[in-house]
């Protein structure tokens, strides 16, 4: 598979299918049903510092090509990721990305510090989350608080850095432009989509939180788009997400400029979809004798 392989932030990717932050929790369920050293590489469930419940009441509903979920960052927190699954993931002979979140920079910057300390091959900050102090608006809205955030990370951060956006920006262009000028190696795009679902005999909204994430193929087309966007206007490498269901899924977005790219709500619908993934591929590459995805990489 020489001719899949990838290279971003320093590293090697064998592929460039990674399996989604969120989606995947740390591989322990899925590396019962296949060898997840087939991977390109693996994003960690969502960590925050401390611990997380999560959110109470439903957390996943399918919609028409698609999937909300408000599971509401439910994670054991860094200490216990660090312990416990970790070493663990290490195992699978994979890149394996951290993905961090927090409520105040506080949150992240003693997260990184203790990632700094392990053996985690990257961080995959996420900057989507409510900032307590400007009132709960996520650090991915605005491009000049995503850059003081992300700037501030990557002052000590030691660990190869990619910053997952929101498409929740006010504007993603300038979004990606702040976070690349910000010392971000990467960026991945893009999260969930904010959307609702109502429950009309119950006469009421189906989450707790009235508003949840949406994924799944639904998204793909927007999600195609802001990659492109984005890949117009930087010069780090691009992860590319949202409804990425096949292989040929998995070429637009290269063409649209990606270097990477995450498996998510697929994960739920096959658990061992990656493996048809990337033997498609394969497949395709030969069948139209591209010698690497660098040729067709940002061709549109």
């Amino acid at each position: 598979m020489k001719n899949l392989e990838a290279n971003a932030m320093g590293l090697k990717f064998k592929n460039p299918i990674l399996a989604a932050s969120g989606t995947f929790g740390f591989g322990e369920e899925f590396s019962e049903i296949y060898d997840l050293s087939i991977l390109g590489g693996i994003c960690s469930k969502g960590l925050t510092l401390n611990s997380r419940s999560g959110n109470k009441g439903i957390r996943l509903w399918e919609t028409p090509m698609g999937l909300m979920n408000s599971i509401g960052l439910e994670n054991p927190g860094v200490d216990k990721f660090i312990m416990e699954e970790l070493p663990r993931m290490k195992t699978y002979n994979t890149i394996i990305f951290a993905n961090l979140g927090g409520h105040c920079e506080e949150d992240y910057f003693e997260g990184i510090y203790k990632l700094n300390d392990t053996n985690v091959d990257a961080v995959e900050l996420n900057i989507s989350c409510p900032n307590v102090k400007s009132g709960g608006m996520a650090f991915g809205v605005k491009s000049s608080v995503a850059y003081e955030i992300v700037s501030r990370v990557r002052k000590i951060c030691k660990k190869p850095l990619m910053v997952k956006l929101s498409p929740n920006a006010e504007n993603i262009p300038d979004m990606a432009v702040a976070c690349e000028a910000a010392g971000a190696d990467a960026i991945s795009l893009i999260n969930t989509i904010q959307a609702m679902a109502i429950d009309i005999k119950n006469k009421k909204a189906v989450f707790e939180n009235v508003y949840a994430g949406l994924s799944g193929p639904c998204v793909k087309p927007i999600a195609l788009r802001m990659v492109h966007e984005a890949a117009k206007m930087v010069n780090i490498p691009i992860c590319g997400l949202g409804g990425i269901m096949t292989a040929i899924d998995v070429i637009e977005f290269i063409m649209a400029g990606a270097t990477l790219v995450q498996i998510g709500t697929a994960n739920f619908i096959k658990p061992d979809i990656a493996i048809d993934i990337i033997n498609d591929l394969k497949e395709f590459i030969d069948n139209e004798n591209i010698k690497s995805l660098e040729e067709i990489r940002g061709i549109i």
